[in-house]
């Protein structure tokens, strides 16, 4: 049996020892530093992805709000697929835009006057909203509108995260954004 005298000195030794404490310490923290990394590049990869999205909504909007009374359908396929190119570097092929004008009646109900859904660039034939279907506008957008249309833009993506550890489900961006047409008369699409 060790007297209390050896104890001492091994606790002493134990303490005074630095060899190591520095590796130690880095294993400790580690873990921690590499999950808030994961993390930081994770979430500032998911902003970045949703200003994109919100800034590909409102330049299609945008463009389509400027026309003079008519826009082709050829010139809103073009518009779209140059906001798509606002997506690079992600992938746009999961981009789901819808283009609509809305006719605000002098009674505040919004019905849909045309539109038309893109996924990708592509034009589909289905999934846009039915014409003289009730689009819900904000209230703000409705006072200002009555008896007037609204040019309404949507972009959607799902983001997968890069990793999956930090979180791991797909996190669905939407954004929408409300345009009055400059011209202030209806857009017709041809």
């Amino acid at each position: 049996m060790r007297s209390i005298g050896a104890i001492r000195q091994l606790v002493g030794q134990f303490r005074d020892a630095r060899s190591g404490v520095a590796a130690v310490e880095f294993a400790l923290i580690l873990p921690i530093m590499l999950l808030l990394y994961i993390g930081m590049v994770e979430g500032s990869t998911l902003i970045a992805m949703d200003r994109k999205v919100q800034t590909v909504s409102g330049a299609v909007g945008d463009l389509v709000a400027r026309s003079d009374g008519t826009i082709s359908g050829g010139t809103l396929d073009d518009y779209v697929k140059i906001a798509s190119g606002i997506m690079t570097p992600y992938s746009s092929s999961g981009l789901i835009q819808n283009v609509s004008q809305v006719k605000v009646a002098n009674d505040g109900k919004a019905t849909v006057d045309w539109s038309v859904r893109y996924v990708g660039s592509s034009r589909q034939s289905a999934g846009q909203r039915a014409v003289g279907s009730v689009y819900n506008l904000p209230s703000e957008i409705v006072s200002i509108s009555k008896g007037h249309y609204v040019i309404v833009t949507e972009a959607a993506v799902s983001y997968t995260p890069l990793y999956g550890i930090v979180f791991d489900k797909a996190v669905n961006l939407y954004r929408e954004n409300f345009f009055l047409p400059r011209f202030g008369a209806q857009i017709k699409n041809q």
